[in-house]
């Protein structure tokens, strides 16, 4: 398997992106003229979709996935390289037919953090809406956010507070019903008003999430801080033991 050595120039350069994002220092033959990588690299959208198509109709037994074996130095395959010249449409494309929107690099780089480090705004949230781990760290132990942050690419580090922000929220809101649906844990603690009083308080912060016109990182902060005020007391009942229980282990 031939690994294509393709060299990004740093994103910290001053030079005009369309001139240094990347350059080949081998011969065109070492790219596959009608591959995914090459499509992903010159932007020809519609080649990539009839590409695409072609091997899904091929018959072809081999999996989706070894659609994407080309790869450059820093093991990046055409899903990388789409994120960093911010080809969103290309991304959907990539990973509706099989690429991995977490798959990362042997120094832990996601297409996300590429994405984030190249200053890519569209392409950032496009990989958020459809699934990439925010939480996901590189070799530094830095997140997409922290990276963004380190190159001076503030748009995509304020966005992806603003998710993580927005990501918790929406994680604490089903912790909260996941918790109150499972007997194990219930184990008749909780009473029938305390059950509703998180069904409906979960409920109000879904609406709110799905409603909010232009939510801020403190919003988000503050409906989680409301949620755990009202929650936090229902739930602590949970670790506590029954009475009979708690003397019968101190004899």
């Amino acid at each position: 398997m031939e690994t294509i050595r393709v060299i990004y120039v740093s994103s910290k350069t001053t030079l005009p992106m369309n001139r240094c994002i990347l350059r080949y220092t081998r011969t065109m033959q070492s790219i596959e003229e009608h591959s995914v990588f090459h499509y992903a690299l010159t932007g020809d959208i519609e080649g990539l979709q009839k590409h695409l198509e072609n091997e899904c109709n091929s018959g072809n037994e081999e999996p989706l996935e070894d659609l994407f074996w080309e790869k450059d130095e820093m093991g990046r395959n055409a899903l990388f390289t789409a994120c960093m010249l911010g080809r969103s449409t290309t991304v959907r494309e990539l990973l509706k037919h099989g690429a991995q929107v977490n798959e990362c690099t042997a120094r832990g780089y996601s297409p996300l953090h590429c994405a984030a480090l190249w200053g890519q705004l569209e392409t950032v949230k496009t990989l958020v809406e459809l699934g990439a781990d925010m939480q996901a760290k590189n070799f530094r132990r830095e997140r997409a956010m922290e990276v963004a942050s380190r190159y001076s690419k503030m748009d995509c580090a304020e966005y992806l507070t603003w998710a993580e922000a927005k990501q918790d929220l929406q994680s604490y809101v089903t912790h909260v019903r996941d918790t109150i649906a499972d007997p194990e844990k219930v184990q008749g603690k909780l009473n029938k008003e305390d059950k509703n009083i998180c069904t409906n308080t979960c409920s109000v912060k879904s609406d709110w999430i799905q409603n909010a016109k232009n939510p801020s990182i403190q919003d988000f902060i503050e409906q989680r801080r409301h949620l755990e005020d009202i929650i936090n007391p229902i739930l602590s009942k949970l670790t506590t033991q029954p009475e009979a229980t708690a003397k019968a282990s101190k004899n």
